[in-house]
């Protein structure tokens, strides 16, 4: 099973070691799924992640970018050839769900689902963390 981690769940999971969030991102490398990721969607992990305001106490920027390459490593990369622009409210979710429909991903995992309502008619689905975790039990 493919899946998109939407920049939310990363920075959740580097503020906190006790959600889902960090649960998830813990569990790579693993055969249950596997995730897709885009040049401009890593970019935006770099932007995000890097933000004083998203740092772990402790870590510096060059951890923060260490641990992203790993990441990245684990990743489908993924090139994206159609664009379905402007398709949500938020250009930034423009372009992870892109990312999601060229690798053919089922399910967008992010704390933001209602940004993603209507994803499913281009048979994808937006997903919380924790509500992923549970299909994986399941």
């Amino acid at each position: 099973m493919r899946i998109v981690l939407e920049t939310s769940v990363l920075v959740v999971a580097a503020r906190s070691r006790n959600g889902a969030s960090y649960q998830l991102v813990s569990m790579r490398p693993t055969p249950r799924f596997d995730f897709a990721l885009t040049i401009a969607l890593y970019t935006e992990w770099q932007a995000a992640l890097t933000r004083p305001e998203h740092m772990p106490p402790g870590v510096s920027v060059d951890a923060a970018l260490a641990y992203l390459r790993y990441l990245a490593s684990l990743a489908h990369l993924q090139d994206v050839h159609f664009l379905w622009r402007p398709f949500l409210h938020d250009p930034d979710d423009d372009m992870v769900l892109e990312c999601a429909v060229a690798s053919g991903s089922q399910y967008i995992v992010t704390h933001n689902v209602k940004d993603f309502r209507w994803v499913p008619e281009l048979k994808v689905q937006a997903i919380k963390p924790a509500d992923f975790l549970n299909l994986l039990r399941n």
